[in-house]
């Protein structure tokens, strides 16, 4: 029922036909996020299946030469901007994205990333594309042609650092006002879902709050969960 209750926010439930099933497919305009959000007739989207690197994340050639992975990775799927794009809805994510399988022209953008090797299986989820992505290693080419991080690896080692800096915390100031990939003033409170994930990057606008007033008045809303 929550499920279909955000998916009548987002318009693919009718109003007061929370008790219908809800249409699984949607089109739209492909806007590329990273190597595996995209932003398709105006919805957020994550591919389902397949998990890239993060837009900061690096790897590393087999001489040991950093690179950016995760912008390649980016700029590999930003050859569909723009191309109207089928999806199918698999899920929705804590992010409130829509997780979906996105096709253009028939392929299978997921498919397609893991093949060229700018994604890996996201086998948490599913196993649909593993047989892909040993392909793409035996090949060596995108992340396989030198060393890398998982990208669950790497942000799981991102947070570690986060907590960190949470630690200095200004004293009774523990409320994250965190900004969302869209732009979104979202505040966690300790204890909600997402608080120990969340991460405060003051460089980019983000900061703390004693209160959830000072929050409010600063333009930032509260967390659904």
């Amino acid at each position: 029922m929550l499920r279909l209750f955000l998916l009548s926010l987002l318009g693919f439930v009718p109003s007061g036909l929370l008790s219908a099933p809800a249409p699984d497919m949607f089109t739209g305009r492909i806007t590329v996020v990273d190597g595996d959000s995209l932003r398709v007739g105006g919805h957020e989207v994550r591919l389902f299946g397949i998990d890239a690197p993060e837009g900061r994340q690096s790897c590393q050639t087999q001489a040991g030469k950093s690179w950016p992975c995760g912008a390649e990775a980016t700029r590999a799927l930003q050859t569909v901007s723009g191309r109207q794009a089928g999806c199918q809805l698999r899920d929705i994510d804590r992010y409130d994205r829509l997780v979906a399988t996105c096709t253009v022209d028939g392929t299978d953008l997921g498919a397609w990333m893991v093949a060229q090797g700018w994604a890996l299986a996201y086998s948490q989820y599913s196993t649909r594309y593993v047989a892909l992505e040993r392909q793409a290693a035996a090949a060596a080419i995108g992340m396989h042609a030198g060393r890398f991080d998982r990208p669950s690896d790497w942000r799981r080692a991102q947070r570690a650092r986060a907590a960190q800096i949470d630690a200095a915390a200004p004293s009774g100031c523990a409320i994250k006002g965190n900004i969302s990939r869209s732009g979104s003033r979202i505040y966690h409170m300790p204890g909600q879902e997402h608080y120990a994930r969340t991460r405060i990057s003051t460089s980019k606008g983000e900061r703390w709050f004693c209160s959830e007033a000072e929050a409010r008045s600063a333009g930032w809303r509260r967390a659904k969960r």
